[in-house]
């Protein structure tokens, strides 16, 4: 049924807390937003210039020449009027723009921002101000065009401390900017909302509801407790639903309706992911984007549905003992979940225009490349946005399919609910503790123990939201809460395993853009659609890298652009529609860990992206800019390697390969997480049995992307869900049944 409205109704934001700057001072404030002017400025012809402070001013007629050409360069011209208005405008005078920041940084951890405190306080100061720029005056009373150059300095520091500053300053501007300005939107022509946007079916998850006027914990009894409801612990509902068992699924994160979806950028990066999009690792050198919502990392991740590679599976039957990787029957999972959820590939693929680039490229070069297949049950689902939500719930996400099947079948859900700990069977765990005690010594799960958030009075999540401790109970729990909160969630419970937030895997990448003369409108078509996988296996190990499309949306793509100056970054934003992008995607063989903030409770990274894994991404980044560089060429040319072989751009790719991409200056970026509760065949190399079940323990599992042995190599969502499916048959053959 076509929908009469003509867009989504997003959920809102709820009002900044009281004090929510006051962790900064006036003058620490005011030090920020000069650096961020310095990034997004007013730039305009001198003769309309106002102040050396607030405007970058450009000779009458060099402006008026620029205005002129940046019309030429796009197919569909904005007005000249529209151009200078846009080049004109300066983030800071944007209401919006100012409280996104604000929000922005309220999410970062607290440590964080005291670092952030400090330097903003040492540049305030002429001696910190000297130390960090060579310039005495104070950052903030510098006139704007010293600012920028400040900024391009630290670019090329030979310090780590000035680059990471760089980094910093520029990639919030960029965010938030490109979030908030309007007049971006006038030039580019980019809509925030699909094309023929209809919204598709809303699910009656029927979510359980608690009196939160009453004191003590409310208790509920099932089962099986998932607590998670992404890729893992949908497929896991479904299974032990359909085997006739009670099920609970608790989520953190809540239910948004298609017709809420996509949701504006800085709402989807409130609602949908983990700490409002940015978690940052440590050293700043990598940004970790994962899904926290009804649906998990299903919900917002890009369709593709790639299967575990024949030699990924060798390495983790036979490096890491498990021998169910090879077997048949973990190809009958992995099929079994595609089927599901009408995977296609093949002609029923419709290529974006970035994917069939990389098809026709690595063609004429001879890499090897595919399409990729995607879980759209069988429709073309031509959505470039659904990374921010997919409004017309083609994509077969958990939230679309696995759990709706769940439903039928009786299971129940909870949205809101934060798990805090595994609850144990204190008559067995306290003798245990002493080698007395039955289960050799295992304690056994009895429950989960968290608190539940519910709506607020109008139905949503906007407004003040009371709370209530609630105590599950249950006879098996499965910890599917992904690999940043899972091994999480097993530390407070007491558990001490040393593999526990370790071999963290991230499928690190680094991006290549491409202008193209065509109007490219790359907000359009699958994010994902095609893949080349001539580097998978450089060193002759499995490690290498995967080339493939990426988001295209402003946010996601843009701010990877190189910020070489406030006017060359505005132009190329400018000519946004007629850009494409691409990832060099390793399947890194180096490893960080995830652990639990001291403060704030939630989810830090310790990664950086090595040397080895560094430079496979580099490879992929030179066959990337061959690869755009000949999908130009006449088609009748027969020799394609001669147009690579140009002086002037086998003299650009000596520069690339000459600069490198050693972290942290280089945009790094992870949207798989893999491994921190890593399966194995002994207690002594990982965290869960090759059936899921977490070593000394009876009755906790864990099923998601955590226990993945190493990195996957291909978009984990299929591998995941096959996991998944394997380990919860395992849980209803425990109970004594068949499936």
């Amino acid at each position: 049924m076509a929908s009469s409205v003509s867009g989504p109704t997003p959920p809102g934001l709820p009002p900044l807390p009281p004090g929510h700057g006051d962790y900064y001072t006036e003058t620490q404030w005011t030090v920020l937003m000069s650096l961020l002017d310095a990034t997004i400025p007013s730039i305009t012809a001198v003769s309309n210039k106002k102040d050396d402070k607030t405007q970058l001013g450009l000779a009458d007629a060099e402006f008026k020449e620029i205005v002129t050409n940046a019309q030429a360069s796009v197919v569909k011209k904005p007005a000249v009027e529209d151009i200078t208005a846009y080049l004109a405008e300066r983030a800071s005078d944007d209401p919006a723009f100012c409280c996104a920041m604000r929000r922005t940084l309220s999410t970062v951890p607290a440590s964080a921002r005291n670092q952030l405190g400090a330097v903003l306080y040492a540049l305030s100061t002429r001696p910190g101000s000297l130390l960090l720029t060579g310039y005495a005056t104070p950052i903030q009373d510098q006139p704007l065009h010293i600012r920028e150059s400040i900024l391009r300095s630290w670019a090329t520091s030979w310090f780590g401390t000035p680059r990471v500053l760089f980094k910093t300053f520029t990639v919030i501007a960029k965010v938030i900017w490109l979030q908030t300005s309007p007049l971006f939107r006038t030039v580019t022509g980019f809509p925030d909302v699909p094309v023929n946007w209809n919204p598709g079916r809303t699910e009656g998850f029927g979510f359980l509801q608690f009196d939160t006027s009453v004191n003590e914990p409310a208790t509920v009894e099932t089962d099986v407790v998932i607590i998670g409801s992404g890729c893992g612990g949908g497929v896991c509902a479904k299974v032990l639903a359909e085997a006739g068992h009670r099920v609970l699924v608790v989520e953190k994160g809540y239910y948004f309706d298609p017709s809420q979806l996509p949701m504006p950028r800085d709402q989807g990066g409130f609602h949908l992911f983990e700490n409002n999009g940015f978690v940052n690792s440590v050293d700043s050198s990598i940004n970790v984007v994962a899904g926290s919502c009804w649906g998990g990392g299903g919900s917002i991740n890009w369709s593709v549905s790639l299967q575990t590679q024949g030699y990924v599976r060798k390495e983790w039957s036979e490096q890491h003992g498990l021998p169910f990787f090879e077997s048949g029957e973990y190809q009958t999972c992995l099929d079994r979940v595609c089927e599901f959820m009408g995977v296609v590939g093949g002609d029923d693929v419709r290529q974006s225009y970035r994917g069939q680039k990389l098809l026709d490229g690595s063609r004429k070069l001879g890499y090897a490349a595919q399409v990729c297949p995607q879980n759209s049950g069988g429709k073309e689902h031509w959505c470039g946005h659904c990374h921010l939500g997919c409004a017309s719930a083609e994509k077969q996400g958990p939230a679309v399919s696995w759990l709706p099947a769940a439903a039928k079948r009786g299971a129940t859900f909870m949205e809101g609910f934060s798990a805090d700990r595994i609850l144990w069977d204190e008559s067995e765990s306290s003798l245990s503790w002493f080698g007395f005690g039955g289960n050799n010594n295992k304690r056994r799960a009895v429950g989960v123990e968290g608190t539940w958030t519910a709506r607020d009075t109008k139905g949503g999540v906007t407004g003040e939201q009371k709370t209530r401790k609630v105590i599950i109970k249950a006879k098996k729990v499965i910890v599917a809460a992904g690999t940043l909160n899972s091994p999480l969630i097993l530390q407070k419970s007491g558990l001490n395993s040393r593999h526990i937030g370790r071999n963290l895997y991230l499928h690190p990448v680094n991006f290549l853009g491409a202008y193209y003369e065509d109007d490219v409108k790359p907000w359009e078509g699958g994010i994902i659609t095609s893949v080349c996988t001539a580097f998978e296996n450089l060193d002759g190990q499995g490690h290498g890298v995967k080339l493939e499309g990426t988001c295209m949306l402003p946010y996601a793509i843009l701010t990877q652009l190189p910020w070489r100056g406030a006017l060359a970054y505005k132009l190329a934003c400018l000519r946004y529609r007629h850009l494409n992008a691409w990832i060099s995607l390793a399947r890194d063989r180096d490893t960080g860990r995830v652990y639990a903030d001291p403060i704030t409770g939630k989810p830090s990274i310790e990664y950086t992206v090595s040397p080895f894994d560094a430079a496979h991404i580099l490879e992929g980044l030179i066959a990337l800019a061959k690869i755009a560089y000949v999908s130009e060429q006449p088609a009748s040319e027969e020799d394609y390697d001669k147009g690579v072989k140009d002086p002037l751009f086998e003299s650009w790719l000596k520069t690339l390969r000459e600069r490198g991409n050693a972290p942290p200056y280089p945009p790094y970026t992870s949207a798989h997480q893999m491994g921190t509760c890593r399966m194995s065949s002994t207690p002594e190399n990982g965290v869960v049995d090759p059936k899921g079940k977490v070593w000394g323990t009876e009755g906790l599992y864990v099923a998601d992307a955590s226990v993945f042995p190493s990195a996957s190599g291909v978009n984990p969502m299929i591998t995941n869900m096959a996991i998944a499916d394997w380990i919860a048959r395992g849980v209803v053959g425990e109970f004594g049944k068949k499936i």
